[in-house]
């Protein structure tokens, strides 16, 4: 329940309808959410106007980035496949599908190299776009190499996030209580 000194205003930043709420309660974390159409962003009442415009611009960018994220389609996933391939394998891992399925629950993503096709959990939509690279790359790996022996992490070194985002997702695993691995 807002206080008398919590205050609520409305704004555009970027062509983006956005609610601020200011609150007297909350000392220094800012953080946004969509809600009927519009971003609301929750701000100390104690920043400045100056640091509350910085920090509005920096939350659109935020939210609209990670729903740009959860909007990518199949197709994207497979050009992005495509892009993966020539610029860490050489060119050489060619999937003849890439999809997003809802079904997966105990893994990131899956590889067929019988019929070339790929599959990601819906899980990972919301997810940084260098873990889903990630994943995306280590199942084009899996198109050239079974299994997790040397070669195929030999494939996958190249990747210059590869151990952060083997970390990022352990730790959502972890976190979640999923017994999800990438090996």
């Amino acid at each position: 329940m807002p206080t008398a000194k919590d205050a609520v205003e409305r704004t555009v930043v970027d062509g983006v309808d956005v609610e601020v709420r200011r609150s007297a309660r909350r000392r220094r974390t800012v953080s946004a959410y969509r809600h009927e159409g519009r971003l609301v962003v929750l701000v100390p009442a104690r920043m400045s106007r100056a640091e509350e415009g910085r920090w509005l611009r920096t939350m659109v960018q935020r939210v609209s980035a990670s729903e740009q994220r959860r909007s990518r389609t199949d197709d994207d996933l497979h050009r992005r496949a495509l892009e993966l391939s020539r610029e860490f394998l050489g060119g050489t891992a060619v999937p003849a599908s890439v999809r997003w399925v809802s079904t997966m629950t105990t893994r990131w993503g899956s590889c067929t190299p019988g019929d070339r096709s790929i599959r990601l959990s819906d899980t990972l939509r919301g997810m940084p776009g260098w873990v889903v690279d990630y994943v995306l790359l280590h199942e084009l790996a899996h198109l050239l190499e079974p299994g997790h022996g040397p070669a195929f992490w030999a494939r996958l070194q190249g990747y210059p996030r590869l151990e952060r985002a083997r970390g990022y997702l352990q730790g959502v695993s972890a976190a979640s209580g999923l017994a999800i691995g990438d090996d």
